[in-house]
């Protein structure tokens, strides 16, 4: 059986894929992110209070605050990837879901910023000027944020990192506001109908909001150990039911934290089955669940039973609550 704690630092994954020490490709991707975002805020923050674009400057607000969200992402992809140790038995996987909703709640606080600033527009505020080189800058910006956003998904898919997905979707949405803001600097350039200039921002914030929920309920759900995915888990259990040894099992409980997949099982087996027999049928399902998830380290630690207790453990839990 494998160990649970603590998961050594020379941790290799039952799929026999070692962690890689030094900067991980998790690392390389927020770092891409906060010199793409620096950029960018330099750009649209000088060409926003040139021409008073309210949209222009909302955006570059966004890209400042993706410049300290995608900093703070490195430092939480960093501390993550630390081994497990004495205090931490289980490693510092977690700090990525606190990473993920502490971003949603920045982009939730930028959206309503941005409605901010369109409510301002609305009511009067100076009108838009130097349309042409604004129009050009969020040009740049949408093309650079296409190319970033494509490298962040592709990361993404690759490790599956809660906080590099968070972090995708957020440059996501900021490749739908950069569009927007383009398509209503072209309006007012072609109209002169300066409103829509508001009414985008608007629809941006709202959008941004919205898009926030799914961040922060993945992050949340996370820090409160939600189980894995009900269909790995579906394959975990057949994966168990199939193994031959096994009469049944019970008390089934799986979690994710950062790189790292836990699952406890109590599985019964035979009253005259040999102890290697059961650890051999052990290690089996071991491997097999392994297998499920090649992108994740995986601790399991199954409790071998000679008889099925689960009834007798359920109502010691019922007195004990009583």
């Amino acid at each position: 059986m494998l160990p649970m704690m603590p998961i050594p630092d020379t941790r290799i994954s039952l799929t026999g894929q070692p962690d890689k020490p030094g900067h991980s490709l998790e690392k390389r991707a927020t770092i891409v992110s906060t010199a793409t975002a620096l950029l960018l805020v330099l750009v649209k923050g000088f060409v926003g209070l040139m021409s008073g674009s309210v949209a222009v400057l909302a955006s570059a607000i966004d890209s400042a605050l993706d410049l300290g969200v995608s900093a703070f992402n490195f430092f939480a992809i960093s501390r993550s990837e630390k081994p497990a140790d004495d205090r931490f038995n289980y490693g510092h996987g977690k700090i990525e879901a606190l990473a993920a909703t502490i971003e949603g709640s920045v982009i939730v606080l930028s959206g309503l910023f941005i409605l901010y600033k369109a409510y301002e527009k609305a009511m009067g505020a100076q009108p838009t000027s130097h349309v042409g080189i604004s129009i050009w800058v969020m040009v740049f910006s949408f093309f650079v944020t296409l190319a970033l956003v494509r490298f962040l998904s592709k990361t993404a898919e690759e490790t599956n990192n809660m906080v590099v997905k968070a972090d995708a979707l957020h440059y996501k949405t900021d490749l739908y506001s950069n569009g927007a803001v383009l398509v209503s600097l072209v309006i007012i350039k072609f109209s002169g109908f300066d409103m829509i200039d508001a009414i985008i921002g608007a629809a941006i914030a709202f959008y941004i909001i919205w898009s926030a929920i799914e961040i922060i309920q993945e992050g949340v759900l996370n820090l409160l150990d939600v189980a894995l995915e009900p269909e790995m888990v579906e394959d975990i259990r057949r994966i168990i039911e199939d193994e031959p040894n096994v009469t049944s099992h019970h008390y089934l409980c799986t979690r994710r934290s950062g790189k790292v997949n836990f699952v406890d099982v109590h599985l019964v087996f035979d009253r005259e089955i040999s102890l290697r027999d059961a650890h051999r049928a052990s290690d089996n399902i071991e491997q097999a669940v392994a297998n499920l998830d090649p992108k994740h380290s995986w601790s399991i630690n199954p409790h071998l039973d000679p008889f099925d207790d689960s009834h007798e453990e359920a109502l010691r839990h019922a007195q004990q609550q009583a």
